[in-house]
């Protein structure tokens, strides 16, 4: 372990893990010092801290939690971070809103402290410019690379004490800058447009500025050479429980439960919950008892119908380390959960995601890495996380309930990770006979909620206002193009109304919840 002690954009100390000193070149930029330490150190990690905060620097929780190559930690107990919360005008995925509470996924680091491979900093060598802004070469690393491979968190464990305050706020300049070298071009025009609707301010010059600037988004970025073999341990006993929730697709279900019953690492439980709503209806799945199987079945028959419910009924009786979120019209091969596993025990996790593929779908994202997504049809979670989270009831019938579980995941502490190359078989089956459209209180209004307040319910409690507030312009634009109002004033002030309904019920929805 090396490590890098900086004071305004320079380097100030280097030191090794005994403490002892180490050369440096001072008129180096932060950036350039680290490279050529990671020259020097090829198999260290390499540690940064702000001189002025070195006391704080937790060096014993690097050493054992820095489990594997393919990492970047950062941490700033800032409530703004360097790119402020502008930055979330333009992006709406989860790691924007960080909690700053727990290890949590996010490419947005920080100069205060933080820590990286010198393997990653010797494959991006001459492929990422080394800003003077020790601040911005931090963030543009881990946004070029997140996505390629690199896991990427605010960690506060890096720091023994978190109650500091160190303003690093950048200018609109660099937000734009950012913006342009690290999104599509489009984007910095919406944020421009909507800096001037929500702020009120009109950064014309920083605009012109970031259209001088290429994108730093490069193909010839290969994490791939650097190997992960996590040094956590993370699975015991190895057990794992299926949840699978069923409303009137008997035929299909009973092809998963063969899928099941013919793996190399068969699960402990099935726990199957099948609604029917229709009064004095009983069970159609008479083969859960009629065969034999080599797992326990657990059946919950319920009127009650719902997803949200059922995996919640679902959840409760989970008794394994591990539990298989699973749906009744999935396929997968004999190896899905001894890959499963395998893949756990390497990365160190307590969630994973496979590919979740229709039938003819081509697999476009090949790259194990953090997502943004979460799908309660092809999850795999530690079940001592079920303590803490559940289905939201309040978004039953809507949309959303999966990216609210994902999220509340992450603001555990549990990042979501995907693995392209295990991968399940979503048939899409229609829907069993037994569903009834449902009913929602809003449906009588002469003026109709947009977007669902479910939706909204969902960007209430987990975005930021920015966030809200861009995803706001976009629906603004996109519904233009499917509604039957064609007059854009028209339509703007009928937009408003109905964004104001919205809100009304989302609100409503969070009273009751």
């Amino acid at each position: 372990m090396i490590v890098v002690y900086h004071l305004n954009n320079k380097i100030t100390r280097v030191v090794s893990e005994r403490n002892e000193a180490l050369p440096f070149n001072r008129n180096n930029t932060i950036a350039l010092g680290l490279l050529e330490l990671a020259f020097q150190f090829p198999l260290s990690k390499i540690v940064w801290c702000n001189q002025n905060y070195t006391q704080y620097l937790n060096l014993e929780f690097i050493a054992d939690f820095f489990h594997h190559n393919k990492l970047m930690m950062s941490y700033s107990p800032n409530e703004v971070d360097f790119l402020d919360r502008k930055i979330g005008y333009i992006d709406e995925s989860p790691f924007i809103k960080i909690n700053k509470d727990v290890s949590y996924p996010t490419w947005q680091m920080s100069s205060l402290v933080g820590v990286v491979h010198a393997t990653v900093l010797l494959e991006i060598n001459k492929k990422i410019k080394l800003d003077s802004n020790f601040n911005y070469y931090l963030n543009s690393i881990a946004k070029v690379c997140m996505p390629l491979g690199l896991l990427c968190y605010s960690e506060p464990k890096l720091l023994l004490e978190n109650e500091i305050h160190l303003t690093s706020k950048s200018s609109n300049l660099v937000l734009f800058r950012f913006v342009k070298q690290h999104y599509r071009t489009r984007w910095i025009f919406l944020l421009f447009l909507n800096l001037i609707i929500y702020e009120f301010k009109f950064p014309l010059l920083a605009f012109l500025y970031s259209l001088t600037f290429k994108n730093r988004n490069n193909n010839s970025i290969n994490l791939d050479p650097i190997k992960v073999t996590s040094s956590l341990k993370v699975s015991n006993t190895g057990t794992i429980d299926v949840i699978i929730p069923t409303i009137g697709r008997k035929e299909y279900l009973y092809d998963v439960l063969k899928d099941l019953s013919q793996q190399t690492h068969l699960p402990k439980n099935v726990i199957i919950v099948e609604q029917n709503p229709l009064k004095g209806s009983v069970s159609e799945l008479e083969y859960l008892t009629s065969e034999d199987w080599p797992f326990v079945i657990k059946h919950t028959f319920t009127h009650q119908a719902g997803a949200c419910n059922a995996r919640n009924v679902a959840l409760n009786q989970v008794e394994s380390e591990w539990v298989f979120l699973n749906d009744d019209d999935n396929r997968f091969d004999i190896n899905l959960i001894e890959n499963v596993f395998n893949s756990i025990e390497q990365y160190g996790i307590l969630v994973l995601s496979a590919s979740y593929l229709q039938p003819n779908e081509k697999l476009v994202n090949k790259v194990i890495s953090q997502s943004g997504n979460f799908g309660s049809g092809n999850s795999f979670l530690k079940s001592e996380l079920l303590e803490e989270v559940s289905f939201s009831k309040s978004l039953e019938f809507g949309y959303g309930e999966d990216t609210d579980f994902g999220l509340q995941l992450r603001n555990k502490g549990a990042d979501v990770l995907y693995f392209p190359e295990i991968s399940i078989l979503h048939l899409k089956a229609p829907m069993g006979g037994f569903r009834i459209k449902p009913t929602f209180a809003w449906d009588g209004e002469s003026i109709q909620p947009k977007p669902s307040p479910t939706i909204m319910f969902l960007k209430l409690n987990n975005y930021n206002l920015e966030q809200i507030n861009g995803f706001k312009t976009i629906l603004f634009f996109k519904y233009y193009k499917i509604q039957n109002v064609k007059n854009p004033l028209k339509y703007f002030f009928n937009f408003k109304e109905q964004w104001k309904q919205s809100l009304y019920w989302a609100n409503r929805i969070i009273d009751k919840s």
